[in-house]
């Protein structure tokens, strides 16, 4: 039996591509009846930080990227056996969404849970955190609009915290540095599994600077 996973989804199908965001917007993929804020969450992973989100807020608007095609059809197949219809899904790379379909001034919040480290010195320009990617997502925030980034990678900690700082249009909500542990958060499972590890966690909060006017796409 092939092992490839199906691509239909067996009710409402979310999914939308990345063309469809560069020509309408990620506001008019939820139809008229668009929720007031936009929410982003990069990475989306198995879906269950994105699901939490939703359900918690079916009053807000929440786009799901992810570059694997395999969780996409994943969480379009969860998604469709559930009532939610506030998510959209996208596969695509992160920084392509950004670059070419986000428009300025438009995300109230954007999550970014514990992307890949690359560890290898050799591939940190692998890293979705990147100088060029954070002014795309500072361009994207609306003022005082927030991105949260998680990682369990000390090293790429520090690498996150040098270049968030480094973006003039943003600012450290929490002064400098990071924190370990955020309240009224949604857990995902793999931060369930370095949590019973005791491994340490960084969260990081940077919030648009409201004094600091955002280039249009």
């Amino acid at each position: 039996m092939s092992r490839t996973l199906k691509t239909d989804i067996p009710g409402t199908d979310w999914r939308a591509s990345l063309g469809d965001l560069e020509s309408h917007g990620p506001r008019e993929l939820f139809g008229a009846e668009t929720p007031p804020r936009l929410v982003l969450d990069v990475g989306f992973g198995r879906g269950e930080f994105l699901t939490a989100l939703a359900e918690k807020d079916p009053g807000f608007a929440f786009l799901g990227i992810e570059y694997s095609r395999k969780r996409v059809l994943k969480m379009a197949r969860r998604l469709a056996r559930t009532q939610l219809c506030n998510v959209r899904l996208v596969e695509a790379p992160a920084e392509r969404v950004f670059e070419r379909a986000i428009p300025a001034a438009s995300v109230h919040r954007c999550w970014i849970n514990f992307p890949d480290p690359w560890p290898k010195k050799r591939h940190h320009r692998r890293r979705l955190v990147q100088p060029a990617f954070v002014r795309d997502l500072a361009r994207a925030l609306e003022p005082e609009g927030l991105v949260e980034v998680a990682t369990d990678h000390p090293e790429y900690a520090a690498w996150i915290d040098e270049i968030f700082s480094d973006e003039p249009a943003l600012e450290n909500c929490r002064g400098a540095g990071w924190s370990s542990d955020v309240e009224d958060r949604p857990c995902t499972a793999y931060e369930a599994e370095w949590r019973a590890e005791r491994r340490t966690l960084h969260f990081f909060s940077f919030a648009r600077r409201p004094d600091v006017v955002a280039p249009p796409l």
